[in-house]
């Protein structure tokens, strides 16, 4: 689901912020309720004066957030089973509900600016009404480049970057998407657009680490002739480190941790232990996860401490 198709990042105001509950209809309210969106309870009694003053506050402070969280009240003198399972000693008593579990709380008339920064705390990620939610589309944008489809991630990813433009994230897919089709300048300048305090970001060094390798396999010659030296003379390890820079370029992760592994087997100290060094970074850039990684630094463990 892209941007557009969630329908723009116009806000709208959700239906059904506020509401009363009952002890009958609290799990359909707040419990299963807080598994779509956090949800807050507050309970209160006629006669308490304190409860007068907080609740308006929350009421706007729950409007204000645009539907990225629930307000459910509960006079504790018409339903006082809840409150007393939950060992609600003095009201007012607010205890915000996420994913099915109590998360967070507070008691008494606070301030307006804590009740602003509580509902900040708790809605923190969570999409107002009517906007989208970036985090699964960038998970979709995630998936395609995963499954090949680098043009089809590189649109969702800019369908993230039109709403936010610092969006680490969809900066980051964006400019290995680039790499991923060979448009090595692009994905530097798309690189570019990272503000240095994010330069550390994983998502950031991984695409740099491609970047890195890409230029470098510019500058190798090709594969076949490559092949040859290496079939011609096994022990000509620049050719051989040659080769799995090249073979990575071409996606062809486990055949490059080959020839790098075998360079690693035969000289360790080779160029200033150069081939670990290269597989260290062919890692960073496939990322943690990926198969090869995983693979690959089994088999490093194995030969460096075999």
């Amino acid at each position: 689901m892209t941007i557009m198709e969630q329908g723009g990042p116009t806000p709208q105001a959700a239906p059904d912020l506020i509401k009363e509950t009952t002890t009958q209809t609290f799990v359909k309210d707040v419990i299963e309720e807080s598994r779509r969106q956090p949800v807050m309870i507050d309970f209160w009694a006629p006669w308490c004066g304190p409860c007068r003053q907080l609740t308006p506050m929350l009421e706007k402070a729950v409007n204000n957030a645009k539907g990225r969280v629930k307000l459910v009240k509960m006079n504790i003198d018409e339903h006082p089973q809840i409150p007393g399972q939950m060992g609600i000693q003095s009201i007012p008593a607010v205890i915000a509900f996420v994913n099915g579990q109590p998360a967070d709380g507070f008691m008494g008339a606070v301030p307006e600016s804590q009740v602003n920064a509580f509902i900040e705390k708790i809605t923190k990620g969570v999409p107002a009404a009517g906007e989208p939610n970036l985090t699964e589309i960038l998970a979709e944008a995630d998936a395609a480049l995963a499954e090949g489809d680098a043009a089809q991630a590189a649109q969702i990813y800019a369908e993230v970057l039109a709403h936010d433009a610092t969006n680490i994230g969809a900066l980051a897919g964006l400019a290995k998407c680039y790499v991923t089709s060979g448009a090595v300048e692009q994905a530097k300048q798309t690189l570019a657009m990272v503000p240095e305090s994010k330069r550390n970001d994983a998502a950031v060094k991984a695409v740099q680490a491609a970047i890195d390798l890409a230029e470098q396999a510019q500058s190798v010659g090709p594969i076949a002739e490559l092949e040859q030296k290496v079939a011609a003379n096994p022990l000509d390890h620049q050719a051989r480190f040659d080769l799995a820079t090249a073979l990575n370029a071409m996606n062809k992760r486990t055949e490059a941790t080959e020839q790098l592994l075998a360079i690693v087997k035969r000289d360790r100290k080779w160029n200033d232990d150069g081939a670990r060094k290269q597989l260290v970074q062919f890692f960073e850039a496939w990322g943690g996860t990926d198969e090869a990684t995983v693979e690959g630094r089994r088999r490093l463990s194995t030969i460096l401490f075999s």
